[in-house]
């Protein structure tokens, strides 16, 4: 019999699998995909399952088990990526399932210019996660870098609140760039969906904890 104490650890740190799932095309968004792996990790209990777009086409059994998703792309030409784009279109047999309804969901993207239109970007991740019946996490930071004060060192730089935004310099290679505010940014980011993530799991929970909550109220 597993001792009380070892129970509130669990509860506490519920196991999570977080899939960071996204398509890079010269090397700079996979860099953003990294930290916000890095970020999930953090949290105890969570593990990040690292996918680009093209595998995640042969793993919708694992999609279908993550707890979240986290989305990124580059924004080209003011949009989402193409080959991602071909990703959101074969998730409609998920869709048709309901395969990841309820699931917590977050994204990220990059471009070479400051704002590059990203905001479109963050929101059709937002509109497929939505239309999976999603729970979207915004990036939850101030925005940086808006006021004598501020620097490109500041966390959320760009200011976006809908998700992680990063810029990369288009003759700069990912050795380079992003600079590493927008990479701490995108760790926040992880870090936050896998706590919310938790939060959200450990409400599916409620007899476990009610449990827990007896044993040490000595009422069971």
């Amino acid at each position: 019999m597993r001792l009380v104490s070892d129970m509130k650890h669990e509860v506490s740190a519920i196991p999570i699998t977080i899939a960071v799932l996204f398509h890079s095309g010269f090397g700079h968004t996979a860099r953003q995909a990294e930290a916000v792996r890095r970020g999930i990790e953090r949290v105890a209990g969570a593990s990040a399952l690292y996918l680009t777009s093209d595998e995640a086409q042969g793993r919708s059994d694992d999609l279908a088990h993550a707890d979240a998703i986290v989305f990124g792309a580059p924004t080209y030409m003011g949009s989402v990526s193409g080959p991602f784009k071909t990703f959101m279109d074969s998730t409609s047999k998920a869709y048709s399932m309901g395969a990841w309804k309820d699931k917590i969901a977050a994204g990220f993207t990059n471009s070479a210019s400051r704002s590059g239109d990203k905001l479109a970007t963050l929101t059709q991740f937002a509109i497929l996660a939505a239309q999976h019946g999603m729970h979207w996490v915004s990036l939850g930071l101030p925005p940086g870098n808006n006021s004598t004060h501020g620097s490109d060192q500041d966390l959320n730089r760009l200011g976006f609140w809908l998700g992680a935004a990063a810029q990369s310099n288009n003759d700069q290679g990912p050795d380079f760039a992003p600079p590493e505010s927008d990479l701490l940014t995108a760790e926040h980011l992880g870090e936050r969906v896998a706590r919310v993530t938790q939060q959200f799991v450990r409400g599916r929970l409620p007899a476990v904890e009610g449990l827990i909550r007896n044993v040490v109220g000595g009422t069971s």
